[in-house]
């Protein structure tokens, strides 16, 4: 392992044109990161990295993030045992943004509310603008209350 994982931003050639990993994280210390199913490429959920989790999730080759409403980090699947396994990390052309490819142990889900992916549901738009939202996968791949307790998310509201 390198003794420093990151390097200091310099210039924007260095930042969009080297091999140089310099991520930028926004004021509050996070990075954006998309992940989707390695296999497929369906998009399964919208996380936000800090600095650490990104070096862990380097170092490990598990998925860890920051949770802005719980302000803690946390790798995905510790609870659940829903572990992602690193199949591939991307940066962006000026590295404020993540995309990780990745395999999902377990049932495959990654929704903390029992769904595959936490895009489960689709947004009318254009003539259906207004129209109720349509859900694209009708039944969950596991029971929240049976992993988590029924205690409610402090993720949601």
């Amino acid at each position: 392992m390198p003794e420093t994982l990151f390097h200091a931003r310099k210039s924007i050639a260095q930042v969009e044109e080297s091999s140089d990993l310099a991520p930028k994280f926004d004021n509050d210390g996070l990075m954006p990161c998309i992940t989707t199913d390695a296999e497929t490429g369906e998009i399964l959920m919208l996380g936000w990295m800090t600095a650490e989790a990104l070096r862990l999730t380097i170092e490990t080759g598990e998925a860890h993030y920051f949770s802005r409403s719980r302000k803690v980090l946390w790798k995905k699947g510790a609870t659940s045992g829903l572990i992602q396994h690193l199949v591939e990390a991307r940066i962006d052309d000026d590295q404020d943004a993540v995309w990780l490819r990745v395999a999902v142990g377990g049932s495959g889900a990654s929704c903390h509310v029992g769904y595959r992916s936490c895009f489960y549901r689709s947004v009318p738009f254009g003539d259906a603008a207004g129209k109720p939202l349509r859900f694209l996968e009708t039944e969950k791949t596991f029971d929240p209350v049976e992993v988590y307790g029924d205690a409610p998310n402090p993720t949601q509201l």
